[in-house]
């Protein structure tokens, strides 16, 4: 990478039933999101050969390629993974692995964020983040746990997003009363944030080989769940 030089990122999020891939060229980002259901595998080669054509961009132009570690869906932090390993290595290329609740708190905006995914099984995903000058900072970091037995925040002016919030709205109300402002529940995982945070983690060196790359399951029981089969 050339000091100074707009970076070129290629970035993936497949940790929901949203396939979502996007190109990032300093500051300008072109994307692409889809409702995959199960089909991720299937689309997101054929995303990003499109996005990378319309970015004007070969995969050897290419500064580093990003995924969305998670948590999330097992099935859809795995095909992230690979496909995100299998083109860098063939590329020569680090890769830089972005939790899709920092994701979240990148795209609810504000300074304090309480991100929250959906778990199934009566859990949530759940993770608070401040925005400091070096980036967003844990306060909590990411857990599994019930809606209500999510880890407190100190302080008001938190915003909430995540599905975690559209399937246990009222639990998490209630968890953090008086310390959240606002509510966005339909904000999800995507490429676009992925890519955005990546190219701070490769402007400080922190991409890493490839073969090194592993998903952020969080929870401890790593298979598939039954409807995710």
């Amino acid at each position: 990478m050339i000091p100074g030089a707009a970076l070129r990122i290629l970035a993936f999020d497949t940790s929901t039933e949203y396939c979502s891939v996007a190109v990032l060229t300093g500051d300008a980002c072109v994307h692409r999101e889809v409702l995959a259901q199960q089909r991720h595998s299937e689309l997101i080669l054929p995303m990003a050969r499109c996005l990378l054509d319309e970015a004007g961009l070969a995969l050897a132009q290419l500064d580093g390629i990003a995924f969305g570690a998670g948590p999330g869906s097992f099935t859809g932090l795995r095909i992230a993974c690979g496909v995100a390993q299998g083109m860098a290595l063939g590329a020569g290329l680090p890769v830089a692995g972005i939790g899709t609740l920092e994701a979240l708190a990148e795209a609810a905006g504000g300074d304090r964020v309480v991100a929250s995914l959906d778990a199934r099984m009566g859990e949530i995903y759940h993770a608070a983040y401040e925005r400091t000058l070096d980036g967003w900072q844990p306060v909590s970091a990411p857990v599994l746990c019930a809606p209500q037995q999510a880890p407190r925040m100190e302080g008001s002016g938190w915003t909430g997003c995540g599905s975690g919030f559209a399937v246990y709205g009222e639990a998490l109300r209630a968890r953090h009363a008086g310390r959240i402002d606002r509510i966005l529940p339909g904000i999800r995982p995507h490429a676009r944030e992925v890519a955005r945070l990546a190219k701070a983690a490769f402007e400080c060196g922190r991409g890493m080989d490839p073969a090194g790359a592993v998903p952020f399951y969080v929870r401890d029981k790593v298979a598939l769940k039954e409807r995710e089969r």
